[in-house]
């Protein structure tokens, strides 16, 4: 093989080499295609993400800090302007509440009434003090007289009995005839006295030794049927009426008869030894 022809070889392996190198250039242009960045581009974006090489993990970190970066604001709310209260209507109020006050008041004082009232009808209804009192007997309360010396208390009817002398009838006919509930006990021998001085309502308690009734407050006396002997007493001792039917004495202590006036002495009975208050009349 001579010169020439070995030239010519090398020439054509040289050009088919040449065009080898621009075809792969072309192809390599066209297979980036339309949305590829050219050198330039990126060297613009320095620094910034590349859509091309941001991993799934770093877009899911993103979302999370999107979320946490928005905060939910409140609105602002709107504060009402302060005005003056109404001096007409602050007036009102308080007469309202005056009003109120006072009708809670008299209808409190009103139902207290009512309860004392009814307390009161009750326990007569239910045969306390304030009712008719059965004693006993006409002969058992005698002895029970007479037994005490004299003197028969029955705290149910707050009362003192005491027997009524038959001959001192006809002065009592004319001294307690209007009293006929207290006259009738006496024409059957006993007589109801209230326990209470006339003068200012201390219990009044017997004295054994004067047979009288003798205040301890201030030094009222009264004979053994409760008239009038001494002391500030503007009258005699209060009483009961009493009625005995079938022989069964009942005191009724529903009404209270006033005492005789001063200067009343039906029995004539005089102190029967010491005084227990005082020193006579």
């Amino acid at each position: 093989m001579n010169t020439t022809t070995i030239i010519t070889l090398a020439v054509g392996v040289l050009i088919v080499l040449g065009l080898a190198l621009v075809l792969t250039s072309v192809k390599r242009n066209d297979s980036r295609g339309v949305g590829a960045l050219k050198r330039e581009t990126r060297r613009k974006d320095v620094g910034k993400v590349d859509p091309e090489e941001v991993s799934g993990r770093e877009v899911e970190r993103a979302a999370v800090a999107a979320r946490n970066t928005a905060i939910a604001t409140r609105p602002s709310a709107e504060v009402e302007p302060w005005s003056p209260p109404d001096a007409e209507a602050i007036g009102v109020a308080r007469r309202q509440f005056l009003n109120r006050a006072t009708g809670t008041l008299l209808g409190a004082s009103l139902g207290a009434f009512g309860a004392a009232l009814i307390a009161f009808l009750w326990t007569s209804s239910s045969g306390g003090f304030g009712s008719k009192i059965t004693i006993g007997s006409i002969d058992t309360v005698v002895g029970q007289i007479r037994a005490n010396r004299g003197f028969f208390y029955v705290p149910q009817a707050r009362s003192w009995i005491t027997e009524y002398p038959k001959e001192g009838l006809s002065k009592a006919k004319v001294a307690y005839g209007a009293q006929s509930a207290v006259y009738g006990g006496m024409e059957a021998g006993i007589i109801a006295l209230y326990q209470k001085c006339p003068h200012l309502g201390c219990r009044v308690p017997n004295c054994v030794s004067s047979q009288w009734f003798e205040c301890p407050c201030h030094g009222s006396q009264y004979n053994r049927v409760g008239e009038k002997k001494g002391g500030p007493a503007p009258r005699g001792m209060d009483r009961f009426g009493v009625s005995v039917a079938n022989d069964i004495v009942v005191v009724d202590t529903g009404t209270v008869f006033g005492g005789p006036p001063i200067g009343t002495n039906t029995t004539g009975q005089e102190a029967e030894g010491p005084h227990c208050v005082g020193g006579g009349h």
